[in-house]
């Protein structure tokens, strides 16, 4: 159910302050964790090099596999029960299990819960669903840009604080203190925010081919979910080759851990300097132009990036990704949230978290299958293509929007 307008200033600001700060711990709380799970798993067994590539590879990619499997439905859940309890739902679980992640003596428990964790996951995203409905629709625009804020800045300090941590107690002691972090998360949730929510009975609610049939295009939502899996698939595809890409660039001499580091969150600060500004110029001009807008920046960006032959040029063209990238995700989700009906915030939010999730399965198997055929730098080129392709789409798609309100 729709708020309305006379109670936004009521509540809004402070339910977006507690879902922001959850936004951040569970991004601080990944990225504290992820980076050095393959390492973890060294410690575990005595594994030749192929067996741990593969072992961190299905780690990695079970999360976004069963993340993808199981979001329509807690989407649906979400719409009958509301988005807050999406939150302490996907809060609670990750609290518990990456706590046991910390604890596990094998690999194959480790994939286990990291698959168990993904099927509860989405925080984030049924955060941004949350917010959604109770933001004006005047700021809906700079909401959706600093909610992206939230999770760049913990992906940023994850690494930090999760080196430090790791290097002085071991492996183990980050994904306890992540397990703590997600059961704050939890009771920030509950205790400090408040959603203008009207429970809706199952047989009440209305299928989603009625859903869409109410949206006046389509074409519209469906070229977004598409746009989020495309954009998932473009940054996931490059993640996994940065590190040796630096390592080929620096002929193998020097701090090359340091460097890969600086190169991997360039992009982060540059989404940090302009993320409020770009969704205040949202709500200006309005989300499709911003989008079309990053798209075209993203393909021109990642041309030159195939012919680079410095690690520090490499590290200034991705810090300029990370500006255009503001301006995609928070766009995609602004249009959904004021494209959409409020009754279907929750499955509308879950689809694109599903295609999300798919982007990330698809990104590293693209990018790792192009990169074993034709090089590392050609990743670059195969990800501007996949973005060349993606401003196609969302042109034709806002085209058929205009013939539409005709």
């Amino acid at each position: 159910m729709q708020v309305k307008v006379n109670e936004y200033p009521k509540t809004w600001k402070r339910t977006f302050i507690s879902l922001w700060l959850g936004c951040f711990i569970t991004g601080l709380g990944f990225s504290m964790t992820m980076p050095f799970m393959p390492l973890f798993m060294e410690t575990l067994g005595n594994f030749s090099t192929w067996q741990l590539n593969l072992y961190s590879g299905l780690a990695f990619s079970m999360t976004y596999l069963s993340q993808a499997i199981v979001s329509p439905y807690w989407g649906s859940l979400a719409d009958r029960k509301g988005r807050k309890l999406m939150c302490m739902r996907a809060s609670g679980v990750m609290a518990f299990t990456i706590f046991l992640t910390g604890l596990a003596q094998g690999v194959w428990v480790i994939i286990f819960l990291r698959f168990l964790q993904g099927a509860f996951s989405g925080y984030i995203n049924n955060a941004t669903a949350f917010i959604a409905g109770e933001t004006p629709r005047a700021k809906t625009g700079s909401a959706m840009a600093n909610m992206m804020t939230a999770s760049v800045s913990g992906n940023l300090l994850g690494p930090i604080f999760g080196g430090a941590i790791a290097g002085s107690f071991g492996y183990r002691v980050p994904f306890f203190i992540t397990g703590f972090m997600m059961l704050v998360a939890f009771f920030l949730t509950w205790v400090n925010t408040k959603e203008h929510f009207k429970p809706v009975a199952k047989r009440e609610m209305k299928p989603m081919k009625e859903i869409f049939s109410q949206i006046s295009n389509t074409k519209l939502i469906i070229s977004m979910f598409i746009t989020t899996l495309i954009i998932n698939a473009s940054l996931m595809s490059i993640s996994p080759i940065i590190s040796l890409l630096v390592k080929r660039l620096m002929h193998g001499q020097g701090n090359i851990s340091l460097v890969s580091g600086i190169v991997a969150a360039a992009p982060g600060f540059g989404t940090l300097l302009v993320a409020n500004k770009l969704g205040h110029k949202m709500d200006e001009i309005g989300p499709e132009k911003v989008l079309i807008t990053g798209l075209v920046v993203e393909v021109l960006l990642f041309i030159p990036m195939s012919l680079v032959t410095s690690p520090w040029l490499l590290a200034v063209l991705r810090f300029f990704i990370g500006i255009a990238d503001a301006a995609l995700l928070p766009a995609v989700q602004t249009i959904l949230s004021v494209d959409v009906p409020p009754a279907a915030f929750g499955r509308i939010f879950s689809y694109n978290q599903s295609f999300q999730a798919s982007g990330g399965v698809i990104g590293p198997l693209l990018g790792s299958f192009v990169s074993s055929l034709f090089g590392y730098q050609a990743v670059f080129l195969f990800t501007a293509l996949m973005l060349g392709f993606n401003f196609i789409l969302v042109i034709w798609s806002q085209h058929r929007q205009v013939l539409v309100k005709k």
